[in-house]
Order: C-alpha cells, then sequence, then structure tokens
C-alpha cells in the first residue's frame, strides 16, 4: 500500500523552548500593561465625570478582572499538538493531471516467472 509522506519544511518546525518561553512572557506583560491602561483610564473617566461612565467604568473593570486570568492561562498555554493542527487533518489534493487511481496489484515473487 502506497502511502504519500510530505515533505518536512522548515517552517513546520516548532519553535524553541527558549522561544516559545520568551513569546509566552512578552504575551503575558502586554496583556498585564493593557491591564494597567484598563485601571488608568478608569481612575481618569471617573475623575474627569465622562460622559457614558456608567458604560465605561463596567468595560474598565471587566478588563481588570478578565485580562490577568487569561494572561495566565494563555502563558501556561503550549505549543498545539500535531494531531489538533488543521493542515494535518486535511486530506491532500489530488492534481487534475493526475492519473486515476487503480485497484493495488501485490507482485509475488513466487508466481513471478
Amino acid at each position: 500500500m502506497l502511502t504519500r509522506r510530505h515533505a518536512e519544511l522548515i517552517t513546520d518546525a516548532p519553535a524553541s523552548p527558549q522561544q516559545e518561553l520568551r513569546h509566552r512572557e512578552r504575551r503575558y506583560v502586554a496583556m498585564m500593561l493593557l491591564r494597567a491602561a484598563c485601571l488608568l483610564a478608569a481612575g481618569v473617566l471617573a475623575i474627569a465625570e465622562a460622559p457614558l461612565l456608567w458604560l465605561w467604568l463596567p468595560l474598565c473593570g471587566l478588563g481588570m478582572v478578565l485580562l490577568p486570568w487569561l494572561a495566565v492561562i494563555l502563558a501556561n498555554d503550549g505549543p498545539p499538538k500535531p494531531q489538533h493542527r488543521w493542515r494535518l487533518r486535511t486530506p491532500a489534493l489530488i492534481p487534475a493531471q493526475a492519473l486515476p487511481r487503480t485497484a493495488e496489484q501485490t507482485i509475488d515473487a513466487d508466481t513471478a516467472a
């Protein structure tokens, strides 16, 4: 039985553990900075008595509550498992000029004369 094996590309190679950790740390710090920005924005809006304050303060509060939780979840997340990648689950496309598939033939050394 013939099986197709895809060539390994350098772009498909997983990131090194150091690169992966650095990426997760940067994402965590960015999310925490966004949380701090929500806190500052809520304070400035409250002091300035901005219009629609009833809308902006809950949004900022939601950001201050949800962002740390999401940051920790994403910081502890690893790379996707190979069986969960969409590309590997999709069947290979057969080119239009390909020959039609025929029944597989087994050649036995004893019967071949």
